[in-house]
């Protein structure tokens, strides 16, 4: 691991950062200029004042996500600040035309302050179709990104919430055909009540799970201790753990179908896992070192194991979903990404592992298979579409 810390220093070092603006038309001669602009420039920029609309047109906007951060929560590295987190956002922007063919810029915000957020956010957004919200610290992530969604007409996505959500549900998807189980019968222990495991329960209800218990590091969120929580821990204390169970991790996981662990390394052991009920299915998910190794998991009974690494089979990562939810809703001219294209999304990445090839090592499509992208754009499409949230059906 070492070597890839180091041979990324050098990287970067040696390309000064990972990204850079190319040009799509060339500027070689005075007629040339000229076009691109001034003073023909001048004729696009009346068009556009004369309908906003003709700015998607006209100009990339159309094609352009900024990759906004204040460097609040990167992963595994926790509050690194503006500048810092910078990287991490070069690299995402590259994922976004790698696997998505869209556009980003990195936007790095030197404030923690939510209401300066949205505000700066609000004040960049004629120049993007979409937001990507990144590694901004929860509960303000929910409220920036909530607060986004009612005040812009582009979609808003913060991509620590749900890209994480709608890749472990689809793992779920594959991983109860192997099991025998469904969303609405399986029990479930969420470790984490940050931005991931907030969404990713959340997600789990709309696709029909009725038995969620959630511990965070003060241990199970429940009904009692509603007083002391803030506005997300309350909110989920009110929608998870039915039957108001109190305690830490070994309760919470005891008799569960699923274990989700969006937290921190090695906090549960295989005494733990053979607590769960069997043919249990673990996703942790914690980086790089994951709540449990999947060797251990399997040693205590696991049925199927999945982690964030990508040593490992079954690699829960967001850039299965990401990338091809912008990808689709651009393309679509959508307003917002909602509830619905996330679920579509879920089972369009499900469906690329066909029953023939589904075992339990290989639940999720792998990040590189070329379809992933496409076949998700096509669904977050299709649901715009169909639910006439895109520009040009909205009145």
């Amino acid at each position: 691991m070492s070597n890839v810390f180091e041979n990324s220093l050098k990287l970067h070092e040696k390309y000064r950062g990972k990204i850079e603006v190319i040009s799509k038309v060339k500027v070689t001669n005075k007629d040339d200029l000229a076009l691109a602009y001034s003073p023909g420039v001048a004729q696009p920029c009346v068009e556009i004042k004369n309908n906003p609309e003709n700015i998607y047109k006209y100009t990339s906007k159309g094609n352009m996500v900024a990759v906004v951060s204040d460097g609040s929560a990167v992963l595994g590295l926790g509050n690194i600040g503006a500048k810092a987190a910078l990287p991490v956002m070069e690299g995402k922007a590259i994922l976004f035309k790698q696997f998505g063919g869209v556009d980003a810029f990195p936007i790095c915000l030197d404030t923690q302050d939510t209401e300066e957020i949205i505000k700066t956010v609000k004040l960049l957004a004629p120049s993007f179709g979409g937001i990507n919200l990144e590694d901004i610290s929860a509960p303000r992530c929910i409220e920036i990104e909530e607060r986004l969604k009612k005040e812009l007409d582009i979609p808003v996505f913060h991509d620590d919430q749900h890209g994480t959500a709608i890749v472990v549900v689809a793992a779920l998807i594959n991983s109860f055909k192997i099991v025998k189980k469904s969303f609405e019968t399986a029990k479930f222990v969420i470790c984490g009540a940050g931005a991931a495991g907030s969404s990713i329960a959340k997600l789990l209800i709309k696709m029909g799970a009725k038995d969620i218990v959630i511990n965070d590091i003060d241990g199970i969120i429940n009904r009692d201790d509603i007083h002391k929580y803030d506005f997300l821990k309350a909110e989920l204390a009110e929608l998870t753990n039915p039957e108001n169970i109190k305690g830490g991790l070994s309760e919470a996981i005891k008799g569960r179908d699923v274990f989700i662990g969006v937290s921190a390394p090695k906090i549960v052991n295989k005494e733990m896992i053979r607590s769960m009920n069997r043919d249990a299915i673990v996703f942790a998910m914690a980086n790089p070192t994951p709540e449990i190794m999947p060797e251990e998991a399997i040693d205590g009974g696991a049925k199927i194991v999945g982690t964030g690494r990508s040593d490992y089979p079954n690699q829960v990562n967001n850039v299965l979903a990401f990338p091809g939810i912008f990808k689709g809703a651009l393309r679509a001219g959508a307003k917002k990404i909602t509830d619905e294209m996330k679920i579509a999304a879920a089972f369009g990445i499900a469906k690329l592992v066909s029953d023939d090839e589904l075992n339990p090592e290989y639940v999720i499509p792998a990040v590189f298979n070329p379809k992933v992208a496409d076949v998700v754009a096509d669904e977050v499409e299709r649901i715009a579409i169909e639910k006439k949230i895109t520009r040009e059906q909205s009145v």
